[in-house]
């Protein structure tokens, strides 16, 4: 990295900018993360969620506090995690439309409540039930540890990723090919 490539900002809102700018380029798997029980649900799609540990299983994800769902994960102390396939695109941007509130995102789209009442959504990769382990709030988030009280897995092995906003599809035997296309040459150098 030449000095030419060094972006030294003091601007707060500059700061900002820039590192919305950066974290665009790191591409996140989609998932939606769902809350409430009965009338009471809503959901959003987010790329924040990651593994925090596997003994015990745990995992995290960040939250807006002002998103109508960090208030009813808070509340009701649960919250379902959908991951997205590749085929999801207009599940993911259903949840992230700031004209459909909390009830009306899950119309006419399947899901179920899971054992705790969390909404879950059909057809995704995976589906988890989680219970709050921990809130840690700092700044305009809200870092939720859960820990697992059930999942489900899909047969289905390609999934949505966001990256510099834009979303893509991985596709698991499309991509496999391509990989295995892109080793051979490796081999032979070898």
């Amino acid at each position: 990295m030449g000095k030419s490539d060094i972006h030294l900002v003091t601007d707060s809102n500059e700061i900002e900018h820039q590192f919305r700018t950066v974290m665009r380029r790191l591409a996140g798997g989609v998932s939606i993360i769902t809350a409430g029980g009965d009338e009471d649900i809503t959901g959003m799609t987010v790329t924040s969620l990651t593994s925090l540990s596997a003994s015990p299983p745990r995992l995290l994800v960040s939250v807006n506090r002002q998103a109508s769902s960090f208030a009813l994960i808070e509340r009701f102390g649960v919250f379902g995690v959908n991951i997205l396939g590749s085929d999801q695109q207009e599940l993911a941007d259903r949840f992230s439309n700031g004209r459909l509130k909390g009830p009306q995102r899950f119309e006419g789209i399947a899901w179920s409540a899971g054992t705790s009442g969390v909404p879950l959504l059909g057809n995704s990769l995976a589906t988890i039930e989680c219970r709050v382990d921990e809130i840690i709030e700092r700044y305009s988030h809200g870092i939720i540890v859960g820990s697992l009280l059930s999942f489900d897995l899909s047969p289905q092995l390609s999934g949505l990723v966001y990256w510099n906003g834009q979303y893509f599809e991985v596709k698991h035997e499309v991509d496999l090919d391509v990989l295995w296309d892109a080793s051979i040459p490796l081999a032979h150098v070898r």
